[in-house]
């Protein structure tokens, strides 16, 4: 099955000598939630509706997300009632997804268990892993009972992202989702890259050298000589020279009226 789902797509070839960046995306949620049913939709574009409980599997599949070639590997979680056993997903994981239904309450409250154990390692992580809060079945909407504002502010509360797809219909979201993940993961990436320090040097005009002086001999002591050398100097931003104020008079012979007056900054000209 995961041999399968792990064939290329077409259009996100790369030459071979060039490896792809990887991201591995877990989705948690309680039983019935969806989780398979989004993990095969968006490998596969097809909808099954029954999958068994306990299985559990990763799948890969080369993505192209904003024309940059990417390697997506997806933890398709079996989880029973809640957290369980989080360690295999938490260190392999750099995304999150969290799913419920959003037409069983208790899958969603299910899903603030999950953010709340994924919020805790965040805690004590030094990385920070992006969280989706994600609402399936939304063909169900004539049975919805967890109205799409209570699922906002539960994503607001813990500072993640809020979708609402659905896997039985809807692809284009269902993928939108998965290469959010991916992007969210790059952002964090690029804030995490450490600030190079700013130097500015100053390469001062060689002094001319000056002639070697030789000292009259003492008595006892011996001659020596004296070079002159030149440095180059390190120092800080300097800072912004003020701006001096110039007033400029423009009048013309064939005109009567008082000519205008123009306030302009030293150094800058007019076109």
């Amino acid at each position: 099955m995961s041999s399968m789902f792990g064939k290329p797509r077409a259009g996100g070839e790369r030459p071979p000598q060039s490896p792809l960046a990887e991201c591995n995306v877990a989705i948690l949620g309680c039983r019935g939630a969806g989780k398979s049913a989004l993990t095969v939709k968006f490998l596969t574009k097809r909808f099954i509706s029954e999958y068994d409980p306990n299985l559990e599997d990763t799948y890969a599949s080369e993505e192209l997300v904003d024309q940059q070639p990417v390697l997506l590997k997806v933890m398709d979680t079996a989880d029973q009632d809640g957290p369980g056993n989080c360690e295999r997903y938490l260190r392999w994981a750099s995304a999150f997804l969290v799913v419920y239904s959003i037409e069983d309450r208790k899958s969603f409250e299910g899903c603030q268990r999950y953010l709340e154990v994924l919020a805790l390692h965040a805690r004590g992580c030094q990385r920070r892993c992006p969280v989706l809060l994600l609402g399936n079945k939304l063909d169900m909407e004539q049975y919805r009972q967890v109205p799409a504002a209570e699922g906002m502010s539960l994503a607001s509360r813990f500072g993640c992202l809020f979708y609402e797809v659905s896997a039985c219909q809807d692809f284009a979201g269902v993928q939108h989702v998965f290469h959010e993940a991916v992007r969210e993961v790059r952002r964090q990436a690029e804030r995490s890259l450490p600030i190079r320090p700013l130097f500015i040097t100053e390469e001062r005009p060689c002094l001319p050298v000056a002639t070697p002086v030789a000292l009259p001999p003492r008595q006892g002591l011996a001659s020596c000589t004296f070079n002159t050398l030149s440095t180059v100097n390190c120092k800080e931003i300097p800072p912004v020279a003020q701006a001096k104020l110039v007033t400029v008079k423009s009048s013309r012979a064939q005109s009567k009226r008082k000519a205008p007056t123009l306030t302009l900054l030293k150094g800058f000209k007019i076109f």
